[in-house]
């Protein structure tokens, strides 16, 4: 469904629509978009998972770390939204405005899609988790309203679920080309300190799962860390699992070692937090 019925703001229709490749891949987004997966019909327990597949803020890995997850989260009684949010071609704020906008239209229509509204995660890969991570950190910040009547409802997601994710937007852990297609080959030093996502954790960032691994060649495990010690000096419960093996944007394969659980681990977190019981 589209994200934006009214209209994207800034729109750019000279680009054309959206693509997707043979990969299951998305790009050029000029037309934000949700796309849901109800929960397995006798498990459904009122938790919804709002996906940012990665891509550096170039693409959007969609079927990886978007449709593979939703299945997943699915056979878990948890309704998911797949984002398909837009990126490189609008820059800033434009990515941040998708992801607050999805929380809103869900936690608005929470009865219309049998979820809870103070149930309702978001989950993010790679670069989606540095929207993901945006989205817990700067739900109240200006630059992620438009002006529209669902603006006054609460874009606080209720919990996090970040996969290798991009954090840092400067220093020895920063990720240059998501850096570069958020904000330019030459950002302001405030939109820096403002996506850097470490330095935004407040005692209001919901309560976090961050999954990484040492291997990953791409975006720095410490990325992971930096939030994680946010969390921590802000008193938010966060739990994470940093792995040996797995590369970046190792999705839900099996081969490697013991990374290949995280769904398990992840699945108990949910259950710990009390995500999976049925919805009173």
């Amino acid at each position: 469904m589209p994200l934006w019925p009214e209209g994207v703001p800034g729109a750019k229709p000279e680009l054309g629509p959206n693509r997707v490749d043979e990969d299951g891949r998305t790009t050029n987004i000029t037309e934000p978009t949700l796309t849901v997966y109800p929960a397995a019909v006798d498990r459904a327990n009122g938790t919804a998972v709002i996906i940012c597949p990665g891509g550096g803020y170039v693409r959007q890995s969609t079927r990886r770390e978007g449709e593979q997850y939703a299945h997943w989260l699915g056979t878990l009684g948890v309704t998911s939204f797949v984002l398909t949010y837009r990126q490189q071609e609008f820059g800033h704020p434009a990515p941040l405005q998708d992801v607050l906008r999805a929380v809103r239209l869900v936690r608005s229509q929470a009865a219309r899609f049998n979820v809870r509204p103070d149930r309702i995660g978001v989950m993010g890969s790679s670069a989606g988790g540095h929207l993901a991570a945006s989205a817990g950190t700067l739900f109240d910040h200006p630059l992620g309203r438009t002006g529209a009547q669902l603006d006054a409802v609460s874009a606080r997601p209720d919990f996090l679920m970040l996969m290798y994710p991009v954090i840092a937007m400067d220093g020895p852990a920063v990720h240059a080309g998501s850096r570069k297609a958020l904000l330019g080959a030459a950002p302001k030093a405030a939109e820096v300190q403002l996506m850097s996502m470490e330095r935004q954790v407040t005692p209001q960032t919901p309560p976090t799962l961050l999954v990484h691994t040492q291997e990953d060649a791409s975006v720095p495990v410490e990325n992971s860390i930096l939030f994680y010690q946010a969390l921590t000096r802000n008193k938010v419960p966060a739990e994470m699992y940093l792995f040996e093996h797995g590369a970046h944007g190792m999705g839900m394969r099996d081969g490697l070692g013991t990374a290949s659980q995280w769904p398990r681990r992840a699945e108990e977190w949910l259950k710990a937090r009390g995500l999976l019981d049925p919805a009173r």
